[in-house]
């Protein structure tokens, strides 16, 4: 048998640590780079789910899979940008079609399947099921009129915050990253949000922060480091703003056993075995969910301080760890403020 990891071919580390920690127990692993198909892999399906792929990391038959970990989908990237366009858009949906009508077929535990990750990405389900389940979350408005986002804003003396629902970049003209933060927004840029015409943006309640954490779940175990991303002036709204500099300045967090057990009854209503979760811990100690990533990064929180994610993701798909199969009920919990 065989756990197949999905990816592409310049992901970073984690797939090779997962991977290790999964020989390290026994099993087999084959690494599907979905960029190398269909230019450099070959996939055969057939009529009953069963099938092989072929290429540098040499065979395996569909019917060896016992486990997938879907971490990443670049598949027909290597499609050459040359090809008339008529032609390359059709040849790369056909290929994603493939490749994700593979996994639907397997019939096998994955981590996460897609339908369950594209449900669970979606922001306002993830801060209904929070606020439920007696999570704090921040008073928030998804909008593209001007109008209810200064109604909102006068309503929150604290100030607001502006963020996007998918994190995503853009380029300037020498090909440069600039990345969408978290942003305050001031008068001034409250009376000029004409570009709310074109693109709705997520508005927040600015909240105090004493500390920022990532609290990272793999099936039952819940992993949680912090951050004081106040130490730096440019990472107070956003600490991936100084993500480079505050790499090593992690450290291990004691959840409170009350936002524990609301965490981990979040991930059964959303029906996700794996999530990285971003809190504020307020200066009075109260715990605020701001999202869940369902593949969220987390090779930087092994180097510091020390997680052992790969070996807990290792652990549920080899089957040695508790599994989620889906999504539960959503059942309403008691708000509860906890305080470190």
């Amino acid at each position: 048998m065989a756990i197949l990891i999905v990816t592409h071919s310049t992901d970073n580390e984690s797939p090779r640590a997962v991977a290790r920690a999964l020989e390290a127990r026994g099993e087999r692993v084959y690494r599907f780079d979905t960029d190398l198909f269909p230019t450099d892999l070959q996939l055969s399906l057939d009529e009953g789910g069963g099938g092989r792929i072929s290429g540098g990391a040499g065979e395996l038959e569909l019917s060896e899979v016992s486990a997938v970990w879907y971490r990443r989908n670049a598949t027909g990237t290597r499609i050459p940008p040359g090809v008339d366009a008529q032609l390359r858009q059709p040849s790369m949906e056909e290929s994603r079609r493939m490749v994700l009508g593979m996994m639907a077929a397997l019939g096998v535990f994955q981590m996460d399947a897609l339908e369950v990750v594209r449900r669970a990405e979606q922001k306002p389900l993830q801060l209904k099921l929070a606020r439920a389940l007696g999570l704090e979350v921040p008073r928030t408005v998804m909008t593209n009129d001007p109008e209810a986002v200064r109604a909102f804003a006068r309503s929150c003396p604290g100030g607001v915050v502006t963020k996007m629902m998918a994190s995503f970049a853009v380029y300037g003209e020498r090909g440069e990253e600039q990345v969408v933060f978290t942003t305050p927004l001031d008068e001034k840029q409250l009376e000029d949000l004409d570009g709310l015409d074109l693109c709705p943006m997520t508005f927040q309640e600015r909240v105090e922060k004493a500390l920022e954490l990532r609290v990272t779940v793999v099936g039952e175990q819940v992993m949680a480091a912090s951050i004081d991303s106040q130490a730096k002036p440019g990472a107070r709204e956003d600490w991936r703003r100084e993500g480079l500099a505050l790499i090593d300045a992690w450290r291990p967090y004691p959840l409170p056993e009350p936002v524990r057990r609301r965490v981990l009854a979040l991930m059964d209503a959303l029906g996700l075995n794996y999530g990285a979760l971003d809190f504020i811990v307020t200066p009075e100690g109260r715990h605020v969910f701001l999202e869940v990533n369902p593949v969220g990064e987390f090779m930087w929180l092994m180097r510091s301080p020390g997680l052992p994610i790969a070996e807990a993701l290792a652990d549920v798909l080899a089957g040695h760890a508790a599994r989620r199969s889906g999504p539960r009920p959503c059942v309403a919990a008691s708000p509860v403020v906890a305080r470190g």
